[in-house]
């Protein structure tokens, strides 16, 4: 049976990570991300440097190196963590000149648009605080 929603790896690593690194006290490395999320220690840290650009994460090298949040986490929503292993959410609908059903029960418009903005708006309101 297919999924509605389904979160790609990567945004599913970088939600379940973000979880992870703000419930330690201390930073935590991809290998110990990757014995906790079932994923490769290399597609762990390709997905947090994405994190660590937009400013979520700090990352030490080292010993005692690893992944911290850098931001509070009552700051940080789930749609914030999405966007930035994703980009935007967009829904591409029918062009001007091909419309098959009525323009006023457009599917791509009236399904496909209302449950994306519903899922960007659900995920706006739950904060990593929400989480942990």
């Amino acid at each position: 049976m297919a999924n509605i929603i389904n979160f790609s790896d990567a945004a599913s690593i970088g939600l379940h990570s973000m979880i992870l690194i703000a419930k330690s006290d201390k930073p935590i490395n991809a290998i110990q991300l990757s014995k906790a999320l079932g994923n490769s220690k290399h597609h762990i840290g390709k997905v947090l440097q994405r994190l660590v650009k937009d400013g979520f994460l700090s990352s030490f090298r080292g010993p005692t190196g690893g992944f911290s949040l850098e931001i509070d986490p009552k700051t940080i929503t789930l749609y914030d963590i999405y966007v930035s292993i994703e980009g935007k959410s967009k829904v591409k609908l029918c062009p001007d000149d091909n419309h098959i059903c009525p323009v006023d029960k457009c599917i791509k418009k009236k399904v496909v648009k209302r449950l994306s903005d519903e899922f960007v708006s659900y995920m706006e309101s739950q904060k990593l605080v929400d989480y942990l």
